[in-house]
Parts: structure tokens; C-alpha cells; sequence
């Protein structure tokens, strides 16, 4: 009997985009056009938080401001669960599409528009539940278009990725330029249009491309359970709502109390996810034991992500504060150095994804790429003590940073890719719907954690905050290293 999934197969294209079905080209283009906005926003938003008023910025101290960034990049991760809880029970994924969509790119707007403190964190939290809602639907879709056996799967998900990567890497250097040379505001204004356009496009294609992919509902939630939820999440609203506008006006809620909350949050929330897994019932030996092999693989990459993310922030402000900004005539915005790690994916993945498939089963396991990923990492961070030791205060060369970005990335291409991987394949099947959000956790996590660690940071304590979290990070990836045979063992036949 034709099965569900057989049908909506039927409904889409099957060829129209590089031998690929047409519906690729449709989520290739939202995901370009969503990471360009993201993408862009970020790489100026740092700078507009911490520069002064009179440089068009807010005027917030950068510790603040790099803790802000981190706490922001934290919750974009999180809001993850609820975009995929939403997709499952009640809307299905293209319409959570359309919803996240239009929401991060009226965030984009509140940006554009010359605002105070409220207006940003309004921005924030507009983008932050835009995000999470679109981010992992749109990955759904794309496995919607292809059979679990169809063998252009794997290219098809590439081809998305690099979608992702390319938005990523051109973003900076036109979001970049225009809010550094002009002002912020008509930067991210410019963010918001690419966010308008992705949507515009997606909404105008995907009925002739996407078939009825996504349009499902995997796990409806009934009318009685409907009405009980709405009435819970109404409470829920006004009371966390009525709890904020005491605590801001009072004085009790803070930006530094907010963000320690949060923190506490990216340890909290993943810790119970594996609680919660690990004990129910419906989770059997076997999927235990893998259970107990992800958690020091979902470890490694929370001490991968910590250093990975803090290119956004703490490189950030080395390329706006202490980095040669020319090339003998010719001037260098420091938002540039956001496209470099992007650059390196869209140029090295290719070449990892052919690597792999030419080692085939003689590639080294998920542990073993797990700790040549945070290896390289550390190292990444080591690499900067040179340059900093050596200065003696005066500006260091953009090679530096260069080098830097290019060992976390080939560390992020031993370790990314394979992780998500790896959580699909090791999660209990009673919670398979749930994996990617658990692998989100892990970024999640990290930045939560960033959150506190970037306030130890400064000119003066730069050698030894990048001393102690690169030697930390390689000790991580030696310990894995060593316990690799126990934890492949726990896998039970996973690679």
C-alpha cells in the first residue's frame, strides 16, 4: 500500500534544479536570503551596541555588549524547540515558515529605524523567535523532497548547506560596508530587505515547487488538548509578562541578571532533555547505551561551539580594535573577517564530503572526529597568543585572524556535520523527532556559557583567556580521544 510519504513525493517536480527537485531551489533561496539577513545584522550588531552615541551606536560597555551577543545567539538556538513543536502538533512546516519569516524580518525593521536600548531588545526577541521557528522546518522540508533511498539525498542537503553558507558569506561585506561606512540603521535595513525578499520569493514558488510537502501535520494535537494549551500558554504569557514589568521596573531585572538566567538555562534545559530520555520507558538497552555515548560527544561540542561562536564576539572586537584595518592603500572594514568562516565552508566542505566518501569505512569514527574538531579548535585559540605576546600593544596583521578562522573551521567541518549525524542515528526512537533540537541544544549551551566567559575578557587578560580556553579545549579533545574505543563500544554498531 502507498504510504503518505509516497504520495507527497508524488506532488513535487522531481527535476528542475540541477538534476534535483525544483522545490531545492526554492528553500535554497529563503535559507540564502535568511542567513544573508542574519548573517549581516550580526556582523554590525556588536559594533552598534558597544560604539558610542555619537558614533551612532547605544553606548553599552563591551563586556556587556559581547555578553549580549552571546546571550542572543543562545536563545535564537533554543527558540528551536518551539519551531519544531509548532511545525509537528499545529501548523505543519510551511506555514511555520511563512510565520518565522515574517517575523524576522519585521525584527530587521525595528533595527532600521534609529531606537534605544527597549527597541533593540524588541528587535531581538522578534528575530530570536523568527529564527527558531524557520530554522528547523526548512531542513524538514528539504528531507520531504526526496525518499529515504533516493541516492541525490545527501547532495540535495549539501547543496542547502551551501545555500546557507553563501547568504553567510556575502552578508558582511555588503551589511558590513553599508553600516560601517554610512550608519548602522540602513544596514540593517538592507538585512531586512533580503529577509522580505526570501519570504517573497518562497511564498510566489513553493505552491508550483513544494507540492504538498510540508503542509502536514505529523502529530495534531486534538481540540480538547488545543484549548487546554492555548489556555495554558495565555496564563503562562501574562504572568512571565506581569514578572518582567515589575522586575524592569523595579530594578531587579538587570541585563547582567538576564543573562545570567540564560546561562543557567543552557545547562538546565539539555541536562533535562537526556534525563527525560535516559528514563522514560519507551527508551530501550540499547538506545541507553548510545545515550550514554552522545553525552561526551554533546559535551565536546558545547567546548567546540564556546570557542567557534566567540568569532562573532571577542574576534569581532579584535578585528575593530586591534587589527591592521588596510592592505597598503586599501581599507578593510572589520566586519568583513564574519565572511571568513563561511568562505572556508563553502569552498572546504565540498572537499570533506568527497574525502569521506573516498575513506569510506576506513574514516575515523565520531569520536575520533569529535576530538580533532575541539583539538583544532583549542588550537585556533592558542594561535592568538602569538601575535598578542609579540605586539607589545600595536596593532597585529589580519593574517592572524585569518589563520585563526581557518583551524576552527576545519575543526567545525570534523565535528558539525558528523554531529548531526550522529544525533539522529544515536537518539532513541521515541524522541527522533526531537534529535535536531537536542543537537541545537549544544549551541545553545555554549554561547549560554559564553555568556559569563566573555566578561573575563579584555586587552589586558587577553593571553591568558586565550591561553586557558585553548589548552582546556585540547585537553577535552585528548581525553576523547583516549576513552574513543569505550565510547564507540557504547554506540552499539553506530559509526
Amino acid at each position: 500500500m502507498e504510504t503518505d510519504k509516497e504520495s507527497i513525493i508524488k506532488t513535487i517536480p522531481q527535476k528542475g534544479f540541477f538534476g534535483h527537485p525544483k522545490g531545492l531551489a526554492t528553500l535554497f533561496s529563503i535559507e540564502f536570503w535568511e542567513r544573508f539577513s542574519y548573517y549581516g545584522m550580526r556582523a554590525v550588531l556588536l559594533y552598534y551596541i558597544y560604539y558610542e552615541t555619537t558614533k551612532g551606536g547605544l553606548g553599552l560597555d563591551k563586556a556587556t555588549a559581547t555578553s549580549i551577543m552571546s546571550i542572543y545567539g543562545s536563545l535564537v538556538y533554543m527558540s528551536t524547540i518551539a519551531g519544531g513543536w509548532l511545525a509537528d502538533r499545529i501548523l505543519g512546516s510551511r506555514s511555520t515558515i511563512i510565520m518565522g519569516g515574517v517575523l524576522i524580518a519585521l525584527g530587521h525593521v525595528a533595527l532600521s529605524f534609529p531606537g534605544s536600548v527597549p527597541a533593540l531588545f524588541i528587535s531581538m526577541a522578534l528575530i530570536i523567535l523568527g529564527s527558531g521557528i524557520l530554522k528547523p522546518n526548512l531542513s524538514s522540508i528539504v528531507g520531504d523532497l526526496y525518499t529515504k533511498e533516493d541516492y541525490r539525498r545527501d547532495a540535495g542537503f549539501s547543496i542547502f548547506y551551501t545555500g546557507a553558507n553563501a547568504g553567510a558569506l556575502i552578508a558582511p561585506l555588503v551589511v558590513g560596508t553599508i553600516g560601517q561606512t554610512y550608519n548602522f540603521h540602513l544596514g540593517f535595513s538592507i538585512a531586512a530587505i533580503g529577509m522580505f525578499i526570501g519570504l517573497i520569493w518562497y511564498i510566489i514558488t513553493s505552491k508550483k515547487t513544494l507540492g504538498q510537502a510540508g503542509r502536514y501535520v505529523p502529530n495534531p494535537i486534538g481540540k480538547e488538548e488545543k484549548t487546554k494549551i492555548i489556555k495554558g500558554f495565555s496564563i503562562g504569557a501574562i504572568i512571565l509578562a506581569v514578572i518582567l514589568v515589575y522586575s524592569i521596573a523595579t530594578g531587579l531585572l538587570t541585563i547582567n541578571r538576564f543573562t545570567f538566567v540564560v546561562s543557567i538555562l543552557g545547562i538546565v534545559i539539555p541536562t533535562i532533555y537526556f534525563l527525560v530520555m535516559y528514563n522514560s520507558k519507551k527508551t530501550t538497552k540499547v538506545e541507553k547505551s548510545r545515550l550514554l555515548a552522545y553525552i561526551p560527544l554533546f559535551i565536546t561540542a558545547i567546548a567546540f561551539w564556546s570557542i567557534q561562536e566567540q568569532g562573532s564576539t571577542i574576534f569581532a572586537r579584535i578585528a575593530d580594535e586591534q587589527t591592521q584595518l588596510s592592505i597598503g592603500s586599501f581599507a578593510i572594514k572589520s566586519s568583513w573577517f564574519q565572511s571568513i568562516n563561511p568562505f572556508y565552508i563553502v569552498f572546504l566542505a565540498p572537499l570533506f564530503a568527497v574525502m569521506w566518501t573516498k575513506w569510506g569505512k576506513k574514516q575515523p569514527s565520531t569520536p575520533v572526529k569529535f576530538s580533532i574538531g575541539v583539538i583544532l579548535a583549542g588550537a585556533s585559540f592558542l594561535l592568538m597568543v602569538i601575535p598578542f605576546s609579540a605586539s607589545g600593544g600595536s596593532a597585529i596583521s589580519p593574517i592572524w585572524l585569518v589563520f585563526s578562522f581557518l583551524l576552527v573551521t576545519l575543526g567545525e567541518l570534523f565535528l558539525s556535520p558528523v554531529g548531526a549525524s550522529a544525533t539522529t542515528k544515536l537518539a532513541p526512537a521515541a524522541f527522533a523527532s526531537q534529535t535536531m533540537s537536542v543537537w541545537y541544544l549544544s549551541n545553545a549551551s555554549a554561547q549560554a556559557i559564553n555568556a559569563q566567559l566573555v566578561k573575563l575578557y579584555s586587552v589586558d587578560t587577553q593571553i591568558i583567556y586565550f591561553t586557558v580556553i585553548g589548552i582546556v579545549s585540547i585537553g577535552i579533545g585528548i581525553l576523547l580521544l583516549f576513552l574513543s574505543k569505550k565510547i564507540h563500544g557504547l554506540m552499539r554498531g553506530i559509526d
